[in-house]
């Protein structure tokens, strides 16, 4: 599984990535989690607004922090988890 988290940087997307990070730790679900910095990449991945979390090439997450439980509930669904 591949995650993104595009965002330039600020304290809003570092809170992204380290909710992302901890959704997959307490789900026991390896990724690998990039983290997209250059704001002429965005437009390319199909991000209006950031923070924005990109899993598997689709834009999920979008203008919002998700906390831990809703990436959660987003990885179970796509993976099949209970």
């Amino acid at each position: 599984m591949k995650i993104v988290i595009a965002g330039p940087g600020c304290p809003r997307c570092i809170t992204t990535e380290n909710n992302v990070k901890k959704a997959c730790e307490e789900l026991g679900i390896t990724a690998e989690i990039t983290h997209v910095y250059d704001i002429k990449e965005f437009p390319k991945l199909g991000v209006v607004f950031t923070p924005a979390v990109i899993i598997n090439g689709e834009v999920v997450f979008s203008g919002k922090v998700p906390t831990v439980e809703e990436i959660k509930d987003f990885l179970l669904k796509i993976t099949g988890q209970k």
